[in-house]
């Protein structure tokens, strides 16, 4: 699981997020009296090394190494344990994909379920 790091007084501020996701980023607290700074018990903590991925799982997409794939051809590089990513290529050549992608039963990460 992933630690979600919050802002410094982002609970207290709409303009630094509060009720508005896209705002919620970490920022580093550089407020002389801040008690994030200076990680003070029962305040929100701030990123550290020991919160990272395991260097093993790093870099992948629920646990299967990810695959650019620009064409067809580039379907035979994947494997069991991969996923896809289909590149910004025009809707003829990704259904193409998408297609023989399903027969390969190999997982693709950015298509969207289509509007039934």
């Amino acid at each position: 699981m992933v630690r979600q790091f919050l802002r410094s007084d982002s609970v207290r501020h709409s303009r630094l997020g509060k009720g508005r996701r896209k705002l919620l980023k970490w920022r580093r607290p550089r407020g002389r009296h801040s008690k994030i700074r200076r990680h003070r018990f029962s305040y929100p903590v701030m990123p550290a090394v020991g919160y990272g991925v395991p260097r093993k799982d790093s870099g992948k997409i629920k646990g299967l190494n990810p695959i650019l794939i620009h064409n067809v051809n580039e379907l035979e590089r994947a494997s069991k344990g991969s996923i896809l990513i289909i590149a910004r290529i025009g809707s003829k050549k990704r259904e193409e994909v998408i297609k023989k992608a399903k027969e390969l039963n190999l997982p693709i990460s950015n298509i969207h379920k289509e509007k039934s």
